[in-house]
C-alpha cells in the first residue's frame, strides 16, 4: 500500500501507549500515511500517571528532525510535549531548516493527571515558538489558561481565551473543551 502522505511526529515518547509518540502513530497509520518521529523525551507512566520524564539531548533531536527528513520529506508535521527552553529553540531551528509548511502544534503542559510536562521557565519560550512558527495550535483548556491568561469556565471564556492567544500567534487554533 502507498501511503497518502509522510508525517513527522516531534513528540514524547508515552510507555503506556495511550498519548504522545505512540498515540500519533496509531492515529497517522489508521488514516493510512507513513509516520516518522522525533523523540523529545521518554516517560516513565502508565494510565494512572506520569511517575518521570527522561530527556533526549536537544541537539539529538534536532538531529532526528533533519536526518530523517533528508532521507522522507515530511508532507506534514505533528508537534507534541516540548518539555524544555532548549529543546524549543533546538525544534524551531529544525524547523527553519527544513521548510515544512503543514504543522499541528499541541502545546503538550500537562499529563492528565496534571504532572508537568513542560517546565515553567519555558512557558515563554513556547509562546515565542507559537508566535513565530505558521501552524494550527490544538490547546486543551488547562493549556489555554496558561497561554492567554484566562481562566476558562465556559465556552465564552474559551473563545476569549483563543482571540488572547491568536493576538500575535497563529491564525488557526482548535481549543479543546473536554475538560470544561
Amino acid at each position: 500500500m502507498i501511503p497518502k502522505s509522510t508525517i513527522l511526529i516531534i513528540a514524547g515518547s508515552d510507555s503506556s501507549g495511550g498519548a504522545g509518540i505512540q498515540a500519533d502513530l496509531k492515529t497517522v497509520t489508521s488514516l493510512g500515511s507513513y509516520g516518522m518521529t522525533a523523540i523529545t523525551a521518554v516517560t516513565v507512566q502508565n494510565t494512572t500517571g506520569v511517575k518521570s520524564v527522561v530527556s533526549i539531548d536537544p541537539k539529538k533531536i534536532y538531529e532526528q528532525i533533519v536526518f530523517t527528513s533528508e532521507d522522507i520529506k515530511p508532507d506534514a508535521i505533528k508537534i507534541g510535549m516540548l518539555h524544555s527552553t532548549e529543546v524549543i529553540k533546538k525544534v524551531l531551528k529544525a524547523l527553519e531548516k527544513i521548510k515544512v509548511k503543514k504543522i499541528i502544534l499541541d502545546p503538550v503542559m500537562f499529563a492528565k493527571g496534571g504532572f508537568p510536562l513542560l517546565e515553567n521557565q519555558a512557558i515563554s519560550a513556547l509562546k515565542e515558538f507559537i508566535n513565530k512558527v505558521d501552524c494550527i495550535l490544538t490547546p486543551n483548556i488547562p493549556e489555554a489558561e496558561t497561554l492567554s491568561g484566562i481562566k476558562i469556565l465556559n465556552k465564552n471564556d474559551m473563545i476569549k481565551a483563543a482571540k488572547a492567544i491568536k493576538t500575535n500567534g497563529p491564525s488557526r487554533i482548535l481549543l479543546k473543551g473536554g475538560h470544561l
